[in-house]
């Protein structure tokens, strides 16, 4: 099985530097939330994550089972890494409520990983008390607006951390 490249957010300089400006506004969030998912949508999976609608930022896809449907799924999510697990937040842009994907990785927690053409299968669990609030801090550390997600989403619910972990072949 092969595993992700291993995205490193404190050596995210092009990132930090240009792309969390640019998209750390009321136009970006827009952009964010309403015209990329759309282009992602399509343009992620017919390239196998290899581009996006915000050029340097690191998305996968994954494709996860449904809780109730069974259906198989691939949304494109943006990620980091620590060591071989991978990282996702459940953010949904601050919405009040989670992201679908999370319900069903909850119900259904072995997953398929894709980052430009290299798959892998995972375990993902929700991150729990001190390991949560760590890679939560790192995260708002990577991406600049998990920080006003956080604060748009603090009255309904806290943002879940997903940690999916290599399955051995």
């Amino acid at each position: 099985m092969t595993q992700l490249k291993h995205i490193d957010p404190d050596k995210m300089w092009l990132r930090r530097k240009v792309l969390v400006p640019l998209f750390n506004n009321p136009a970006g969030y827009w952009y964010l939330t309403k015209v990329a998912p759309r282009i992602d949508a399509t343009l992620t999976p017919a390239t196998h994550a290899w581009l996006s609608s915000a050029p340097g930022t690191p998305l996968l896809l994954m494709t996860h089972t449904g809780a109730k449907s069974g259906i198989r799924r691939t949304i494109p999510l943006l990620y980091w890494s620590r060591g071989d697990d991978v990282i996702l937040m459940a953010s949904n842009f601050g919405r009040d409520k989670h992201p679908g994907w999370l319900y069903n990785v909850r119900a259904n927690p072995e997953v398929t990983l894709e980052f430009r053409g290299k798959r892998g299968q995972y375990s993902a669990r929700v991150a729990e008390g001190a390991e949560h609030d760590l890679l939560w801090e790192k995260a708002k550390e990577f991406v600049a607006n998990y920080r006003s997600y956080e604060q748009r989403a603090a009255e309904s619910r806290n943002i879940e951390v997903v940690v999916c972990e290599p399955i051995p072949a």
